[in-house]
């Protein structure tokens, strides 16, 4: 295919929810489903195309025209095909289209279906959008769609008041972090005359001073943390979950929050003349790992588990990034695509079998009555602990690896990825336990099954990805990602696991023992019946990881409250009586003049004759006196 016709890929998905908008009641469920299925199918089928040249190790970056916008500021609407775009486009797709298929059955019954997958379309060609763009201005314009996108489908179930509230949440928090994106593009602009991504890249070096591309890779952080959900701005992904599972598994897995990582590798030209701005993006992404880790531990939500998990994986993709391991960074971006959409659609089959029970205290001993979901979901279990040779054991340790050989301060993060992959193996060990294993704790009137096929072979599809995804990156297939990626990072350093054997097989092995450990110790810990006592045991710590840490109502106390508080002063004093009352106040004035003139016009005959002879004489008088 001529990489003319990428815009196709976003063409698609976009199409049909534009049509499904339209006729989407008219085809009704599940015509509407597999009409926005097979949109997103055809646009991975297309990516596959395109990206072929790049898997072969023949193909150049392009740059596609597609119509002009404001060409004065280099903000067209034009394609970039290049590895990294053709990554993204094909997580995406591919991922995207295994949800949608699965929403299919998921939202079987729902009075909004056609609705559900007009937006599930949008989010698709949003974040399309944002990834296939060729310059920062369509980048932003892709950014804006998905945190709308995300708004729509997070308060999806609107009537729910957590829902309604879930939604805004995630619109806010999101706009905090978009303050800095645009200031940063504000900068870029400044700087270059154009927000064109070939004029920027191949400038930088001559046009940015480094105070310049610390401040611009400082605030493209702080979109990104909104976006990813990082440190500070974390708080609206594990509200999200409010919304149907089917998106959990989008917003995680494939879209909105990889954007994030997405941006700062796309970026990689300004960050190589950063040193500090890419440490403190490593930095966030440490803190943000071992941070929403401990969280996770305590959640009994079955989908605020994975929220968090979502949120410390989301922290090691960073970490790599900020380190200049792009390609790390982004082999674990592609793997976790897997198994957490895996993890999350797993969720939602528990749930949907559960009659959308989500406390996972109240489960268990669903592995005979759920088969399918258990042994996929097992596996995705396996892939996020790090487990080899499973995809999630191959991307983390590259990541830990690459920590470790730059030394210096970089092996305290190596430090912090080690103890949160021992973490995020006990957390999702004791999920496992709690929801698949030991006797039942199921409600009265509850009888598990297992879901429909329609729901069960994306997770299988997924679980065959999550166990042989991983080889993409290894010597086994000659590093086939790294030199697949090569292209979209030239003239930038790129850091590596170390080369020695003997010290790759060391960080191997302690990663496999931390993931190990977990994984036993979250078995252990949770078969015997004594795991409520173990839990109360940890008493304040408990309490503390299950509130995570109380930084909601921080937030709530510190920004929320007097922010409602302001709003209202502004909106009750300021508004209602200054500028309202001014307004008012000149309404009443011309009303008094009114009344006050109004005697004039009596419409009777005799005092218009009376005003007209005293008119007259008063002429007369005035004529007069003049002429004395």
């Amino acid at each position: 295919m001529s990489g003319e016709l990428t815009w196709l890929i976003i063409a698609l998905p976009l199409g049909g929810a534009v049509l499904l908008h339209f006729l989407g009641r008219f085809l009704g469920e599940p015509r509407a489903g597999w009409l926005a299925s097979l949109t997103v199918g055809a646009s991975f089928a297309l990516s596959a195309w395109a990206a072929w040249p790049f898997i072969q190790g023949n193909g150049h970056p392009e740059q596609h025209l597609l119509f002009s916008w404001m060409p004065e500021v280099g903000a067209s609407f034009e394609i970039r095909w290049d590895p990294l775009s053709a990554l993204m486009a094909l997580v995406v797709t591919g991922v995207g289209f295994l949800i949608h298929v699965f929403a299919i059955g998921y939202m079987h019954g729902d009075p909004r279906f056609h609705r559900f997958f007009t937006y599930l379309n949008l989010f698709t060609g949003s974040m399309l959008t944002l990834v296939l763009a060729g310059n920062y201005a369509m980048l932003f314009l892709g950014w804006e769609l998905v945190g709308l996108c995300s708004y729509l489908l997070i308060s999806f179930w609107f009537t729910r008041p957590s829902a309604a509230a879930a939604g805004k949440k995630a619109f806010v928090v999101n706009r905090i972090g978009d303050f800095g994106f645009m200031i940063a593009l504000m900068l870029i602009f400044a700087s270059f005359g154009t927000l064109s991504y070939p004029t920027v890249f191949e400038q930088a070096a001559e046009v940015l001073p480094e105070g310049t591309a610390t401040l611009i890779g400082l605030l493209l952080l702080v979109g990104a943390a909104g976006k990813s959900a990082q440190v500070p701005l974390y708080v609206w992904l594990p509200d999200a979950m409010e919304g149907p599972t089917p998106v959990s598994a989008l917003i995680h897995a494939a879209t909105m929050v990889t954007a994030g990582v997405y941006v700062v590798a796309r970026s990689a030209a300004i960050f190589e003349l950063a040193p500090t701005a890419s440490f403190v993006v490593a930095a966030v992404g440490a803190v943000t790992a071992l941070w929403a880790a401990t969280i996770a531990v305590a959640q009994n939500d079955i989908k605020r588990v994975l929220a968090y998990s979502t949120i410390s994986q989301l922290g090691y993709m960073f970490m790599a990034v900020g380190l200049t391991a792009y390609v790390a960074g982004l082999f674990h971006l592609m793997t976790h695509a897997f198994f957490k959409a895996l993890l999350f659609l797993g969720a939602g089959s528990v749930i949907h079998a559960m009659g959308d029970l989500q406390d996972i205290r109240r489960m268990g001993g669903l592995r005979s009555r759920m088969p399918v979901t258990f042994a996929t979901v097992g596996l995705a279990t396996l892939a996020i602990a790090g487990i080899p040779p499973l995809a999630g054991f191959w991307s983390k340790d590259e990541i830990l690896g690459a920590a470790f050989a730059q030394g210096g301060p970089a092996v305290a993060l190596y430090l912090i990825g080690l103890v949160t992959a021992l973490l995020t193996a006990f957390y999702m060990g004791r999920w496992f336990v709690l929801v698949f294993l030991g006797e039942p704790r199921w409600p009265e009137g509850v009888e598990p099954h297992e879901s429909p096929r329609v729901m069960t072979w994306p997770l299988v599809v997924l679980a065959a990805l999550s166990l042989v995804g991983g080889f993409v990156n290894t010597p086994l297939f000659g590093l086939g990602l790294e030199h697949f990626l090569e292209p979209a990072f030239e003239g930038v350093t790129l850091a590596h696991p170390p080369e020695d054997l003997l010290t790759f097989l060391l960080l191997a092995g302690l990663g496999t023992a931390a993931g190990l450990a977990g994984v036993a110790m979250g078995y252990v810990t949770y078969t015997r019946p004594t795991w409520e006592r173990f839990e109360a045991g940890l008493g304040r710590i408990w309490d503390a990881w299950s509130r995570g840490y109380g930084i909601d109502d921080l937030y709530g106390r510190t920004l929320v409250v007097p922010g409602r508080r302001l709003a209202e002063g502004l909106a009750f004093g300021v508004d209602a009586r200054l500028v309202d009352g001014a307004v008012e106040g000149l309404g009443r004035l011309v009303a008094r003049l009114g009344q006050v003139v109004r005697g004039v016009q009596t419409g009777l005959v005799r005092s218009y004759g009376v005003v007209f002879l005293a008119g007259l004489l008063l002429v007369m008088a005035l004529t007069v006196w003049r002429a004395g």
